[in-house]
């Protein structure tokens, strides 16, 4: 079972011919209403994967909300452990140009009511996967982590927004997914992706995932293993939901049962495919065209202890 503990928004898309530069106005006819938010994407990607899910977070009570727990329902999460809190539900304007570029800009609303009590009696244990990342409060995100560590469950971090982390909290993290920026962050330096790895790895006893755009992602794991998988070869309309995706498939394939290289090749079909259609929660696909695609992608590289 999955618990996916983290935000949900609404997203106002925007569909530019070019991003606007600092200070300018650019116009468009463009303008779509989707479900968002790093955590319900991230559900629903799990979900659409085909594993048990269920999403805990705050919705706002100006009713905005409940597309996106209608569009989580409908992928198959438990939305049981969503509370409606005063205040608006957070909301997200994305811009995206032509090129499949974006632009994000948060307003977190409800999302900052979350706290790690919404998590109680839940009943993580051995066998669980509890998913975070960082658009809810950091104190409730590494409270949860450190509930579910010690309930024996797996513990997932995507570090995004990136956001400094104490060597205690990282010891509660099994998983860590980032981005190369966010790697930089936590590093504290830009060296190559497979040293960033298998440092943070091998200091904090966690297996790193960092992702590389179009360059696919980089893995390493405690006792210094590593390795490596390609992007699937597609025409790229709309990069925004990728990320959720890779991590959502991620955490549904290890959920599953699936060793790491074989669980890095489905989150890079998954993400590869978003890509594929405009929006996040949207773009998300399901098992079987995950399933489609897997034979256009080569398993995953074993690069040997570093």
């Amino acid at each position: 079972m999955i618990t996916v503990f983290g935000s949900l928004n609404v997203d106002l898309l925007f569909n530019l011919d070019r991003l606007p530069a600092p200070g300018e106005t650019v116009l468009t006819r463009e303008i779509v209403q989707l479900p968002g938010g790093k955590g319900a994407n991230q559900a629903t990607a799990a979900a659409r994967a085909g594993a048990r899910t269920r999403f805990v977070g705050c919705v706002g009570e100006d009713g905005l909300g409940a597309p996106v727990l209608d569009s989580l329902s409908a992928a198959g999460c438990d939305v049981s452990g969503v509370r409606a809190v005063p205040g608006a539900t957070g909301t997200a304007v994305v811009m995206v140009e032509r090129s499949g570029e974006n632009q994000i800009v948060v307003g977190s609303g409800a999302n900052m009511a979350v706290t790690a009590a919404l998590l109680d009696g839940i009943g993580l244990g051995s066998g669980d996967t509890l998913v975070c990342q960082m658009e809810i409060p950091q104190a409730a995100t590494e409270e949860a982590l450190a509930a579910a560590k010690r309930a024996g469950a797996r513990t997932v971090l995507n570090l995004a927004p990136a956001r400094p982390l104490s060597p205690e909290v990282l010891r509660t993290v099994d998983l860590l997914v980032l981005n190369q920026g966010e790697a930089a962050v936590l590093a504290g330096g830009s060296a190559p992706a497979a040293q960033t790895a298998r440092g943070l790895a091998a200091t904090h006893g966690l297996t790193c995932v960092i992702t590389l755009g179009g360059e696919g992602a980089i893995a390493a794991m405690p006792d210094g293993r590593g390795y490596r998988v390609a992007t699937l070869p597609v025409q790229a309309v709309d990069t925004v939901g990728a990320g959720d995706a890779f991590v959502g498939m991620l955490a549904a394939a290890l959920d599953a049962g699936r060793v790491l290289p074989d669980a890095l090749r489905r989150a890079s079909v998954a993400a590869g495919l978003t890509c594929t259609r405009p929006g996040a929660a949207a773009a998300l696909p399901d098992a079987a065209e995950i399933d489609g695609a897997l034979s256009a992608l080569a398993g995953a590289t074993d690069l040997g202890h570093g």
